[in-house]
């Protein structure tokens, strides 16, 4: 036993050189002086065994001041790690799990916000709150993170108006052992503007507004499972309101990244939590209401070890129709193809959109296309040529092994980033240009 602390001990010592970040995440949640916004970033694969030792240690001592969340705890162990490589397409396996998976992203990207610009510490510059989060790192997964732990509102400013057909997708992580006593992360679309009353620590304004209130939790009284809550109302009354079981959050391994999509079309709503579809409501949006606002709550107090991480948030607009764009105006263009960073491999969530294209082709079955990958300007002109084209071809084996597509009738091709539809200066830009083109030969 004195040998493990010895060994704890300069484990812990050696955190300056080589684990930083969850020393800094320590000595925050320890009260130790470390300012607010101190960096999380990435582990080294050399850094496993000091995590292993920490979370003996801390498990040993669970009812010492040191509460046991550290940054390991929303890491690749806890949540599913973003793939990287270059494999041919994503498994068969992983597409035929969300089989019944309709979602289709809206054709144009409004917004993309994945919190790279922002400095890691810091509050997002374009949105507004009440209460304190800050831009993160987190172990083994990709790219920065909205890290929330505190009760209070927070605003996307740059979404201003919600059109009658629109997507909404954002990534959503806990820590493990999140407690049932921490409040759900909850989503509204709301009329009227965020004003000062939107900050009401009570009520939103909602008292003279309408709209749809979305919740999330990981965790359910009996810790089985997670849970999904649906609210509409009017002026400030109820409307309706339900609440779904959903084991989304939840793995053997522990807890993994859940992707929502929220699809308006009119009146109707569609919520999924991964391949799930929680929700599919005729009527949660209100006749003759306009609906401009949109914003994350959390309304109570967290427990100390409890917090989400928030990504990849994206707000599209427009009704997909993937039948008259291709049969009618010959092209159809996609930005809901997904694949994980610099790399053919498709994400799982993009099972909507090759299912709607592949029914179109299966109807008319005199049609060929030829499949063109676009990448943003990130990295070589050669390599993003390079990487586009095999884009192309992983859509191409996709529609023939997970569709029966006849792969006689696919042509492909890639342009990289040589011809951009928008700018590659802003997120939302660089979503809108990484794009497939299926176009009628």
């Amino acid at each position: 036993m004195k040998s493990l602390f010895l060994l704890a001990y300069s484990a812990i010592l050696g955190l300056s050189a080589h684990s930083q970040a969850t020393q800094d995440i320590l000595k925050q949640q320890a009260g130790q002086g470390v300012k607010e916004g101190a960096n999380v970033v990435t582990q080294k694969a050399g850094e496993k065994l000091t995590d292993k030792l920490l979370n003996h240690l801390f498990e040993k001592k669970a009812k010492q001041s040191i509460p046991k969340a550290k940054e390991d705890t929303i890491s690749a162990s806890s949540a599913t790690k973003a793939a990287s490589g270059n494999s041919a397409g994503a498994s068969s396996a992983e597409l035929t799990t969300y089989s019944k998976f309709d979602f289709i992203p809206g054709d144009k990207v409004l917004s993309y916000d994945d919190f790279s610009k922002d400095q890691i510490g810091d509050f997002p510059a374009s949105w507004n709150t009440n209460g304190t989060g800050e831009v993160v790192n987190a172990s083994g997964m990709e790219g920065h993170w909205l890290m929330i732990a505190k009760q209070g509102k927070y605003i996307p400013e740059y979404i201003k108006s919600l059109p009658d057909n629109f997507t909404f997708e954002c990534d959503i992580v806990c820590n493990e052992k999140f407690s049932y006593y921490s409040p759900a992360l909850s989503l509204y679309f709301l009329t009227g503007k965020n004003d000062k009353s939107t900050f009401d620590n009570s009520f939103i304004g909602i008292d003279k507004r309408s709209g749809v209130k979305l919740s999330f939790h990981p965790t359910d009284g009996l810790n089985n499972s997670g849970e999904g809550d649906a609210e509409s109302f009017e002026n400030g009354e109820t409307v309706f309101k339900n609440k779904v079981n959903t084991t989304q959050f939840k793995t053997s391994a522990g807890m993994k990244t859940v992707h929502v999509s929220i699809w308006r079309q009119m009146h109707r709503l569609r919520v999924y939590l991964n391949e799930e579809k929680i929700f599919d409501i005729p009527r949660a949006f209100a006749d003759a209401k306009t609906y401009t606002a949109a914003l994350f709550e959390i309304w109570g107090d967290m427990k100390e070890q409890d917090r989400y991480l928030l990504g990849n948030v994206k707000f599209a607009a427009g009704l997909p129709d993937t039948r008259t764009k291709l049969m009618t105006e010959g092209k159809f263009v996609t930005s809901g193809i997904l694949f994980d960073v610099n790399s053919d491999r498709i994400k799982p969530q993009s099972y909507g959109v090759l299912k709607d294209i592949a029914a179109v082709l299966a109807e008319n079955s005199s049609v060929n296309v030829k499949i063109v990958g676009h990448t943003d300007s990130d990295g070589s002109t050669i390599d993003n040529i390079n990487l586009s084209k095999r884009r192309a071809e992983a859509v191409k084996a996709s529609l023939m092994k997970d569709f029966g597509i006849d792969g006689s009738r696919l042509q492909t091709g890639g342009k990289g980033a040589t011809q951009p539809v928008d700018s590659n200066t802003t997120a939302e830009g660089k979503a809108n240009n990484r794009r497939v083109e299926f176009i009628k030969l």
